[in-house]
């Protein structure tokens, strides 16, 4: 199926619901597909080969979207904090791009229509719409440049196919009242955006942006909106706790659930948040750019299940990331590729046929049986619950032991000196790597460094216990709030580094 299809399904089932912005103003699914179909027309006649957006969470970007959709050529969100540099070489890449920039200066020199001019030309009466949309559901939808946390970025491909089998396979058509309302704070070059866009009109749910994420912000926009469902980052799930806790406001009344993911979360601020949303139904969402969004998820009643249970291996549960959708597969392979006991640590590979695992630059990841490596390690419990463990790239190696910076952080994110914390594996001569901790104090809190090693210490072996500890204000993240280890290593190595005179 074409991501088209999905449009004109939306816009023949409820031509008149407001899904996009507020809901006086806003856009039906009719209005979208008009101007998305005038914006194809605009790609077409310019002979564009990608659709380029550059810009904020808006309109602007669905638009986009499904205008590159009806042209049949790829839709790139690109990020605006880039410096020119790297904007440049992602621009660089694409033959004759149509760019749609909120500042057209970050095209670097390169013709582009800013947002409100690309609007004004899509919304014009009479402005020409295409006639023959393309439908071919194997043409490449998006391209998403991954994180590059540990290694270049590459651009990563999905297809209409494999969104389409996302939505199609995790969403009820029309499922949403037509007073339900999401809000979208994460960047729109991330695949949670885009993944967000299509299941919630697809569930015929209003969808409110949030261009600026502070949590009084938030907390106003789902109030005022009355948002029914939301989607962070386990960043700002962590500033909505400290202002609800601080300003001892109570939780918006509307919001009936709240997903977070695409970083690990502290468990004493997940089990706070649950006190303090105690009519929300918490969902933790665990995929990849790479499989078109999520593949298993951790639902309301299980949060509900692994807080009110006494059974460790329950309450354990609520730090994984759930069981696999339905239309996907995960296994735990060992490094001979045979698939690991319960229980037992290994690499997560999965397939479906929402499962993409191809990148422009280096083709397809995905085995000859359909598997694609995830490039995590985790394992799976007796019941299908998959716990991460972290990318096999973070995996410290010392004195020939591997060891999970994740099991560490968790032992230490519970001491209550403890905000949140990260381990990084730091070169060494002798070890090959020691281990160091990160540690942003808890508010009000005097840690200490020899305590916390000693904690680490009565819980895991002696040679998990943190050869250092640093203590720091924050945790270098992304804007997706994935952690930043390479920069923590940076940290350490330049701390340590000879001086010069």
């Amino acid at each position: 199926m074409n991501l088209t299809t999905l449009l004109e399904m939306m816009a023949e089932g409820m031509p008149d619901r407001v899904l996009l912005g507020d809901r006086a103003r806003g856009l039906t699914p009719a209005e979208l597909r008009r101007r998305a179909q005038a914006g194809a027309r605009l790609a077409r006649d310019l002979d564009a080969d990608t659709v380029v957006h550059i810009g904020e969470n808006g309109v602007v970007f669905p638009v986009a979207l499904f205008a590159a959709a009806y042209a049949g050529i790829p839709f790139l969100p690109v990020n605006y904090r880039l410096s020119a540099e790297q904007l440049d070489d992602v621009l660089g890449r694409r033959a004759a791009p149509l760019i749609i920039a909120d500042d057209p200066a970050l095209a670097g020199g390169r013709a582009a229509l800013s947002s409100e001019e690309f609007l004004q030309r899509v919304s014009a009466d009479g402005a020409a719409l295409l006639d023959e949309p393309d439908t071919d559901p194997d043409a490449v939808a998006v391209l998403l440049m991954t994180s590059g946390t540990t290694a270049a970025p590459k651009s990563a491909v999905l297809r209409h196919r494999h969104l389409s089998s996302y939505v199609i396979g995790s969403v009820e058509f029309m499922d949403a009242a037509e007073t339900d309302a999401t809000i979208v704070s994460v960047p729109p070059y991330h695949i949670a955006a885009v993944a967000n866009l299509l299941s919630n009109l697809y569930a015929g749910r209003r969808i409110v942006y949030l261009d600026h994420f502070t949590a009084d912000g938030w907390l106003r926009e789902v109030e005022d909106q009355g948002v029914s469902h939301a989607m962070v980052v386990p960043t700002m799930l962590v500033r909505i706790v400290d202002e609800l806790s601080a300003s001892d406001r109570p939780a918006p009344a509307s919001l009936r659930a709240l997903s977070y993911g695409g970083a690990k979360i502290a468990q004493p601020v997940l089990t706070e948040a649950l006190r303090l949303f105690p009519r929300t139904g918490f969902v933790n969402a665990y995929g990849l750019t790479e499989t078109a969004s999520t593949i298993a998820l951790l639902g309301p009643e299980d949060h509900r299940t692994a807080v009110a249970s006494t059974d460790p291996a329950i309450r354990a549960r609520l730090g994984s990331v759930g069981r696999a959708l339905p239309n996907v597969e995960i296994e735990i392979h060992d490094e001979d590729g045979a698939v690991c006991a319960a229980g037992v640590v290994g690499s997560i590979v999965v397939r479906g046929p929402q499962v993409a695992g191809e990148y422009v630059e280096a083709g397809s990841a995905v085995d000859a049986d359909g598997w694609f490596p995830t490039r995590d390690l985790g394992y799976l419990d007796e019941d299908g619950y998959l716990f991460v463990q972290g990318r096999s790239d973070d995996t410290i190696i010392r004195g020939g032991e591997n060891i999970a910076p994740s099991e560490i952080e968790a032992v230490l994110d519970e001491h209550p000196d403890v905000a949140v914390s990260a381990v990084a594996g730091i070169p060494d001569e002798e070890w090959g790597q020691r281990i160091a901790a990160f540690v942003v104090p808890a508010p009000g809190r005097a840690a200490d460094a020899d305590a916390l090693r000693q904690y680490v210490r009565s819980r895991l072996r002696g040679s998990k216990t943190p050869d250092e500890v640093l203590f720091v204000e924050s945790l270098p993240v992304s804007a997706t709030g994935k952690l930043l280890r390479r920069s923590l290593v940076a940290l350490v190595t330049e701390r340590h580094a000879p001086q010069t005179r």
